[in-house]
């Protein structure tokens, strides 16, 4: 049960449209793959298309979203100081892991990495979408075309997985109350 909208913003963030941009992924990777002219009719071909047209737009949209909410709405409450009189810093994520020695490094590392590095997903997911839409009726006869977006994807999908899983550490570890 969600009990503050810091939490609800929290859960939206993470486990709502974190985790839909990654486990969508993997239906997108396997209409890439299996979008060849050799395996496919003429109008099979046109139907992956327009599936993966459309299945990309909506996570470089769920990426974006997961990251502006992130950055505009979540981050703010992590990096809120205490006041000079709080002792108990349990209700001030950042402060509270940097006084905890074995923490420090969720903030130092962890949260570097989800302040800066996850902006690579929905710009990367962005580029995919934008090429799939631009050479779609290149896609089904060129693997290197192919394999170009798969990189792409993938570390789209790499920064966000990883970033995902220091959410779900520093979360745990601090949670946003």
């Amino acid at each position: 049960m969600i009990h503050s909208a810091r939490e609800f913003w929290t859960v939206l963030h993470g486990m709502v449209l974190g985790s839909l941009f990654l486990l969508s992924f993997s239906g997108v990777m396997v209409a890439l793959y299996g979008l060849r002219s050799d395996l496919l009719t003429p109008r099979g071909v046109s139907q992956r298309i327009r599936l993966l047209k459309f299945g990309t737009v909506a996570m470089a949209i769920v990426s974006w979203l997961t990251v502006i909410t992130g950055t505009y709405i979540v981050y703010p409450w992590y990096r809120a100081k205490p006041p000079q009189e709080v002792s108990n810093l349990l209700e001030y994520p950042r402060s509270y892991l940097l006084s905890v020695p074995d923490l420090v490094i969720f903030h130092t590392f962890g949260m570097e990495w989800k302040e800066h590095v996850a902006w690579f997903s929905p710009i990367l997911a962005t580029v995919v979408a934008y090429v799939i839409w631009h050479f779609s009726d290149q896609i089904a006869e060129n693997l290197k075309l192919r394999n170009a977006i798969a990189v792409f994807f993938i570390i789209s999908f790499s920064a966000a997985a990883i970033a995902g899983l220091f959410g779900a550490f520093i979360s745990k570890a601090a949670p946003i109350l």
